[in-house]
C-alpha cells in the first residue's frame, strides 16, 4: 500500500468514526486540501440546508486530518445548538487562522477544555495499546454525556463549572445506567479540568446496578431456551447460544479464540485483546449448553457465525456490536443482547462462583460486578450466613 492509498485508508475511517457518533459531515481531498463535504446552512437563506463545501485550508496529511475530524466535531455541535455561521469560518480564512483555533475561540474556553480532554483520552499510553478498543470506549462511554453537557451549557461558553456537571448528571434518570457511565466520563474530565466535583458526587452518580425497571425482567433459563427458536438463520442461532453460554458482550462473540470447542477441548473460549476489555478466558455456564446449541461445531468451524465485517481499520467494536442488536430486535426476540449477559452473570452468583472469578471472565472490575449486581449478590452472601447459622444450631 503505497502513501496515498495509506492516507485514503486513514480518511475513510476517520468519516466513519464520525458516522458512528452521529456527525454527517464527511472529510474530503480536493487537491492537496482538505473539505468537509454535508448539509449545511444556506449562505443567503440560513433557515435553509442544502448539500455544500466548507473549504478548511489544510493541507492533506495526518495533522491536517486530525484538525479536520475535530473541526467537523465543532461545526456539528454548532449545528444542533442552531450557532453555526459562515463569516466565522470565512473570517478565519481570511486572518490566517487555523480552523481549530476559530473553533475554540467561537466557544472558549468551554470547547477548548473538551478538546484538551479528549486529546489527553486517547494520548493515555494505555490505550495506544488497543487504537481500536480506545475509540469504541471514548464513542460510547464519553463522547454522548460530553454532547449532553454542551446543549446544556448553551449560549454559555465559558469555563465549564462544577455546577454545569452536577446538570448534566441530573438529566440522566435516577439508579439508570446512562447516569452511572455520565459520572464516569464528567469525573475524567473534572480530573483533567483539575476541578473539584461536589462532595455528594458519589452520592448523586450512585444506582442501583441494573435499572430497576429492568431488575426482574432478566430471562430464565427456560426462557433463553425459548428464544432460540426464533431464529431461523443457523448463524445466528450460533451467535446467540454463544452469548447466552459464555456471557459475551455483542462484539465479543465475533473476536473470540473458540479453538477449545471441539470434542477434545476444554471450552474454554478466549476473548481477544483486540476487544473492549481486552484478552480473557471465560467458562460456560451453563456447561450443557454447549450440545444443546451446537456450539461444538464453531471449533472447527468459526466461519459458522454471521459474515459481518470485523475490519477495525473500516469499522469499529460499536458498529459490530450494534449489528447484533439490530438482528435481535429484527427477529423480535423478547430479550436483548445484554440481558443474556446479565443472566449468566447471575448464573454464577447463584452456583457460588467467586466475584472476582466472575468480574474477571466478563473483562471488567470487581467493583463494577458488585454494584451491577449488587441484589443477588447481597442476597447469595444472607442466604449463606442463614444456612451457616441454621447449621451451627443442629449441631
Amino acid at each position: 500500500m503505497n502513501r496515498s492509498e495509506e492516507f485514503e485508508q486513514i480518511r475513510r475511517n476517520a468519516n466513519a468514526s464520525l458516522a458512528s457518533i452521529g456527525i454527517s459531515l464527511r472529510i474530503e481531498c480536493r487537491g492537496r486540501r482538505l473539505n468537509l463535504r454535508g448539509s449545511l446552512p444556506d449562505r443567503k437563506s440560513p433557515d435553509q440546508r442544502s448539500v455544500q463545501r466548507l473549504s478548511l485550508g489544510l493541507e492533506i496529511g495526518r495533522e491536517g486530518l486530525r484538525e479536520a475530524e475535530q473541526i467537523a466535531r465543532v461545526i456539528d455541535a454548532q449545528l444542533k445548538r442552531n450557532q453555526f455561521r459562515w463569516d466565522q469560518w470565512i473570517t478565519a480564512a481570511s486572518t490566517g487562522k487555523t480552523r481549530s483555533e476559530s473553533a475554540e475561540g467561537a466557544h472558549a474556553p468551554l470547547e477548548q477544555q473538551l478538546q484538551k480532554f479528549e486529546r489527553a483520552f486517547f494520548a493515555d499510553p494505555r490505550r495506544r495499546r488497543s487504537p481500536s478498543g480506545s475509540r469504541t470506549t471514548w464513542t460510547g462511554a464519553y463522547n454522548p454525556y460530553l454532547r449532553r453537557l454542551r446543549t446544556l451549557a448553551g449560549d454559555d461558553t465559558g469555563p465549564i463549572a462544577a455546577e454545569l456537571l452536577l446538570k448534566t448528571l441530573h438529566s440522566y434518570p435516577d439508579g439508570s445506567r446512562s447516569r452511572q457511565q455520565c459520572s464516569t466520563a464528567l469525573a475524567g474530565l473534572a480530573r483533567q479540568l483539575d476541578l473539584e466535583l461536589p462532595e455528594n458526587w458519589r452520592a448523586e452518580a450512585a444506582g442501583y446496578g441494573l435499572h430497576r425497571a429492568r431488575f426482574r425482567q432478566l430471562p430464565s433459563d427456560h426462557q433463553i431456551l425459548e428464544g432460540i427458536l426464533r431464529i431461523p438463520n443457523p448463524r445466528w442461532r450460533l451467535a446467540y447460544g454463544l452469548m447466552a453460554t459464555y456471557g459475551l458482550r455483542n462484539h465479543e462473540v465475533f473476536f473470540c479464540d473458540l479453538s477449545a470447542l471441539c470434542a477434545e477441548g476444554d471450552r474454554v473460549i478466549r476473548v481477544l485483546p483486540t476487544t473492549k476489555t481486552g484478552e480473557h478466558q471465560v467458562w460456560p455456564f451453563n456447561p450443557d449448553w454447549v450440545e444443546r446449541f451446537d456450539l461444538l461445531k464453531l471449533g472447527k468451524e468459526p466461519e459458522a457465525l454471521p459474515v459481518i465485517s470485523t475490519d477495525l481499520k473500516r469499522t469499529t467494536l460499536q458498529q459490530v456490536g450494534r449489528r447484533v442488536t439490530e438482528q435481535f430486535r429484527r427477529y423480535e426476540l423478547p430479550l436483548t443482547p445484554y440481558d443474556l449477559r446479565h443472566a449468566w452473570a447471575v448464573r454464577t452468583i447463584h452456583i457460588g462462583l467467586p466475584d472476582t472469578v466472575s468480574a474477571r471472565m466478563m473483562g471488567h472490575s470487581v467493583a463494577i460486578h458488585t454494584r451491577t449486581y449488587h441484589h443477588w449478590i447481597t442476597r447469595r452472601d444472607q442466604q449463606q450466613a442463614v444456612d451457616a447459622a441454621l447449621a451451627r444450631q443442629h449441631a
